[in-house]
């Protein structure tokens, strides 16, 4: 509504400014409205033009601007008449070419502004531990976008070009489980792009030099004063021997795992029987294993346990549990 009164005064009044000030006239009047069509003209070019392009468009044609002016002082200084003389006639001409000029390169040069990352880099540097380096195994494993989802990340998240061309190579693959973990990958970087809650960038740049991809993300990562999110056991000890703090996600979800004592109640679904005799199965949301005694007929059933003891191994922990308020056969008694 707006847009239309602004539009309907800049066709009637400027012929109506015209005419009381230009001349008082039907050449006033024509000049009036055609004065008010090219503001129209203007105001709707504008209206398709983003702000940032504008104001890029603009600083570009100052900086044109500047260089004719530098232009100036320099034909002034050479001393030379005839020169001098042809300068001033066109002067005006380029001027206009050199304002224009500015304006169209700097508006054509802005999708390289993104591919700078001065930002992210610059508070890589300043910010330190703020930055992150999201590895190839962090990315296909997945977990990392449901950690940032928590606000457990802060500063900023980045990964290499290189990286995310391994995902596509992944994703041709003609083996269906490498495809499958390419595009899962793909799909997770993508979801990072569209977080609102982290800044994620991909960012070009390679290290022709180093061994594997593995150090390059590591050198990358020292260059940037920044850590690095990984699953991967190699770059976990590359980058300690670099001094580079690691962000190890089977690591944080080892230490996330709920803490349980002898002698703890706890709610178990048997889900299958175990190795031995009567013993049945259950798991919790994080994977732990749940071995019940005397609970194989439970098996299908939501059961209250008892904590007797717990198992640590390399694959995990393994909690021993007896089906509450029910006694573990004993051996028979010697007389």
């Amino acid at each position: 509504m707006i847009l239309w009164i602004f539009r309907a005064v800049a066709l009637l009044g400027t012929p109506v400014l015209t005419w009381l000030t230009v001349s008082k006239d039907l050449k006033g009047l024509a000049f009036g409205v055609l004065i008010g069509l090219v503001i129209i003209g203007i105001e709707y070019v504008f209206e398709t033009v983003s702000l940032f392009s504008l104001i890029i468009g603009i600083i570009g044609a100052v900086v044109g601007i500047i260089i004719a002016k530098l232009l100036d002082y320099t034909v002034f200084q050479i001393g030379n008449d005839q020169f001098s003389d042809i300068w001033l006639r066109y002067n005006i001409i380029v001027r206009y070419a050199l304002a224009l000029l500015g304006m169209v390169i700097s508006i054509k040069k802005i999708p390289e502004l993104d591919d700078l990352d001065k930002n992210i880099l610059s508070a890589g540097r300043k910010g330190g531990k703020n930055m992150k380096v999201l590895d190839l195994s962090a990315i296909v494993d997945g977990r990392v976008l449901d950690i940032c989802d928590t606000h457990f990340i802060t500063g900023g998240i980045i990964t290499p070009r290189f990286v995310v061309q391994e995902l596509h190579t992944l994703a041709e693959s003609k083996d269906h489980i490498d495809r499958a973990k390419g595009r899962r990958g793909l799909d997770i970087l993508a979801r990072l792009q569209e977080s609102r809650d982290i800044p994620f960038r991909v960012i070009d740049r390679d290290l022709r030099d180093a061994a594997d991809d593995q150090m390059k993300l590591v050198t990358i990562a020292k260059e940037l004063g920044a850590s690095i999110i990984t699953t991967d056991f190699n770059i976990n000890k590359l980058a300690a021997l670099e001094n580079i703090t690691v962000l190890n996600i089977n690591d944080l979800t080892i230490a996330l795992k709920p803490v349980v004592l002898p002698g703890e109640d706890m709610s178990v679904f048997v889900m299958k029987e175990g190795k031995e005799k009567e013993q049945g199965v259950g798991y919790l949301d994080d994977g732990t294993m749940i071995v019940i005694e005397e609970g194989r007929e439970y098996i299908g059933k939501k059961v209250d346990a008892v904590v007797q003891s717990i198992l640590q191994t390399s694959q995990g922990r393994i909690i021993f549990t007896k089906v509450k308020g029910k006694a573990v056969q004993q051996g028979p008694k010697q007389p």
